[in-house]
């Protein structure tokens, strides 16, 4: 009797374990996501049919479906609920990513406390440190409370179990790499456990209309560790950021069913815990009763908040072939662009010569376009050694044809600065709306933005004026 021949149904297929791309042969590298090992065999599945089952609940018009079941609740930190768009809704999973030691663990133990009442339990699960550890930081920061219950579990059935005992309202688990499932081959954090473990929490949620907040670790590169899948299952993501060695931490929403992504929640960490920053801009301004040469502010969108920041500038003479370009704050590609305007438009040529240094107030991140306005004038003015002048605000995008660009979210920038007693700015044309008492400066390239510097005391002067000398 011949062999039968092996069918495209019989044959081994290969799937990505980790964004679920296939393919007929195994490859050391997925051309989907482009992630390394994790092409995987799994037998071809058996081509089956599902016929029409009962309904659990009957299909109504979307106008007759009852919205009050995803009201939010606060979570006692107003700072984390303008993230989450007025706080946690309950059935919510949501996954709050950070590096190692940048504060998640305190601030969500001060949710978990702030949250508990006598209607609404909390349970917070441990897998990375013991239940004793957890109630010295408890004490430190004040987050004791008799309805916030802690178990310290790795095990998914005992977490499960805990959830039978507690019926709480919330759900901590710190973190999700941690927990396991012994029927489920592989180590813990591993792509098939931490899909389990999530798939199996996020199903407890939606059946118990709990929220839950999950711990999750981030690669060397900041990514959120783990399958991609992971980010598609829950219903808000959470970005912690912060310099380790910085005061601020800022919760950035990356994904969110329940509201906007583009609100970012300030915090200050010190050693009593963490709290929300409602006018965070004190931090990132140095009140001088004298102007200081190398200095000039700026107003940052961190979403859809606006934020005060100074940048800072030194220049100082070298005697070294390369001279120094360090920066702490601000992109180093925006600098140097910034360096070559002002030398080819601005006609400063003692820049190339100098080693230069800028860097924030405060530990915040200056990134976007608008930041590099206050960063040409600060420059200059370290070069020339001349003050700008006080209560002065620069704004605006620097093309390399010497232009200031506008920039988006003009009049919000000025009534913050407003606000926070600043009388001058200097920004592109066409700003808009102005608040009034404030007077504003329109210019058109980094020419017109250098005369605010007092021609008297510059050291450097510009070419052309040394050429009419």
């Amino acid at each position: 009797m011949a062999a039968r021949t092996k069918t495209a149904k019989d044959r081994p297929s290969y799937r990505c374990t980790e964004c679920g791309w296939q393919t007929v042969k195994w490859l050391g590298r997925c051309a989907e996501c482009q992630a390394w090992g994790t092409i995987e065999e799994y037998g071809a599945p058996a081509v089956r049919t599902t016929a029409p089952g009962r309904v659990t609940t009957s299909a109504l018009p979307i106008g007759q479906v009852d919205g009050k079941q995803a009201t939010a609740r606060s979570t006692g930190v107003p700072e984390l609920d303008r993230v989450l768009g007025g706080g946690l809704v309950p059935g919510a999973v949501v996954l709050v990513a950070g590096e190692p030691g940048v504060g998640k663990s305190t601030l969500l133990l001060d949710v978990a406390a702030k949250a508990a009442s006598d209607d609404h339990r909390t349970l917070y699960i441990t897998g990375e440190e013991s239940a004793s550890q957890v109630r010295l930081r408890a004490d430190r920061i004040k987050a004791i409370d008799d309805h916030l219950y802690l178990a310290a579990e790795t095990d998914l059935s005992a977490v499960l179990g805990h959830l039978d005992a507690v019926k709480p309202s919330l759900l901590i688990v710190d973190s999700v790499q941690t927990v396991a499932s012994p029927e489920i081959d592989g180590a813990p954090g591993g792509m098939s456990q931490v899909r389990e473990v999530a798939g199996a929490l996020i199903r407890a949620s939606k059946e118990r209309g709990m929220a839950t907040l999950l711990v999750g670790h981030v690669t060397k590169d900041g990514a959120i560790a783990g399958p991609r899948l992971l980010e598609h299952l829950v219903d808000v993501v959470l970005s912690f950021e912060g310099d380790r060695h910085a005061r601020l931490r800022l919760v950035r929403g990356v994904k969110n069913r329940y509201g906007t992504t583009d609100e970012v929640g300030c915090f200050e960490l010190h050693d009593e815990g963490i709290t929300g920053l409602a006018d965070p801009s004190g931090l990132f301004l140095t009140r001088r009763s004298e102007p200081v040469p190398g200095t000039c502010l700026t107003v940052t969108l961190e979403g859809r908040r606006p934020l005060v920041a100074e940048v800072q500038a030194l220049t100082v003479d070298t005697q070294i072939p390369t001279p120094r370009r360090t920066t702490s704050g601000l992109e180093t590609s925006r600098v140097q662009m910034m360096l070559a305007v002002l030398e080819q438009r601005g006609r400063i040529s003692a820049l190339g010569k100098r080693d230069i240094y800028t860097a924030t107030v405060g530990g915040v991140k200056l990134s976007e376009p608008a930041a590099d306005l206050a960063i040409a004038l600060a420059l200059a003015s370290a070069a020339s050694d001349t003050p700008l002048p006080q209560n002065l605000v620069a704004i605006g995008e620097v093309g390399l044809a010497g232009e200031v660009r506008r920039v988006t979210g003009v009049q919000r920038r000025l009534s913050e600065a407003h606000r926070l007693g600043f009388t001058h700015a200097l920004v592109p044309a066409d700003p808009g709306k102005v608040p009034p008492g404030m007077k504003v400066l329109e210019v058109a390239d980094i020419g017109d933005a250098l005369r605010v510097l007092p021609r008297s005391r510059r050291r450097d002067a510009p070419r052309d004026e040394e050429d009419r000398r």
